[in-house]
């Protein structure tokens, strides 16, 4: 796997670390940030946000939190994709 890091969380102190990458090969968005607490987990998983769509959240997924502050490396990794996906 070859990952282009396009950045971190400008506010990082060290530790814990939110962070965007672009997987060369797919094209997918490869995503670090804080797991969502407790609540926001249950909202997310006891909610049928799409009809029909089964409620929960899979084993093989999680929710994280991404701070606001990340938007413009969130909005740079997508143009990144999205421009490697065109490539393929």
């Amino acid at each position: 796997m070859d990952l282009e890091f396009i950045g971190i969380d400008p506010n990082t102190g060290g530790e814990g670390s939110p962070t965007a990458w672009v997987d060369r090969q797919s094209a997918d968005l490869v995503i670090q940030g804080v797991k969502a607490e407790e609540v926001l987990e249950a909202l997310i998983s006891g909610t049928e946000w799409v009809e029909g769509h089964t409620v929960g959240i899979p084993e093989h997924e999680t929710v994280i939190r991404i701070p606001a502050r990340m938007v413009p490396i969130l909005r740079k990794a997508c143009d990144v994709a999205e421009q490697r996906a065109e490539l393929r």
